[in-house]
């Protein structure tokens, strides 16, 4: 198992291999975007833990998956578990089985926040 190492950032308790995985994407927009994803997280479920886990940060809730981003050359992967009793909304293209769905980011895009943060703070609910 790994230590979760982290320190206080904003009252936000951050891991700095998090912090170095995203500050070393690629691409600047991934950046930006991960750092948004990320904060929105620690406000939807303020007692995430953070760790990299299979090579790409993990956030978890009572040691429990809870969300992970992932990217790829040419898109950003947000990651939502437990959801097979999510109610997604409709128009958003969501991939993934029913317990856990994600929404792929690219270039240009700007991710809704507030519906991420509302399907992240139900389906934690549980954990």
């Amino acid at each position: 198992m790994n230590l979760i190492l982290t320190k206080k950032v904003n009252g936000i308790s951050t891991n700095p291999e998090v912090t170095a995985f995203i500050d070393s994407m690629s691409q600047p927009w991934q950046i930006v975007i991960s750092n948004e994803l990320r904060q929105m997280i620690h406000q939807s479920i303020p007692d995430a833990a953070e760790r990299i886990q299979y090579k790409k940060p993990h956030f978890l809730k009572n040691g429990k998956y809870a969300a992970v981003i992932s990217p790829s050359k040419d898109a950003l992967s947000f990651m939502i578990f437990n959801t097979a009793e999510l109610e997604l909304p409709t128009g958003v293209v969501f991939e993934g089985p029913s317990e856990r769905k994600w929404i792929k980011i690219r270039e240009g895009q700007a991710p809704d926040y507030a519906m991420l943060s509302n399907l992240l703070i139900q389906a934690s609910s549980s954990l």
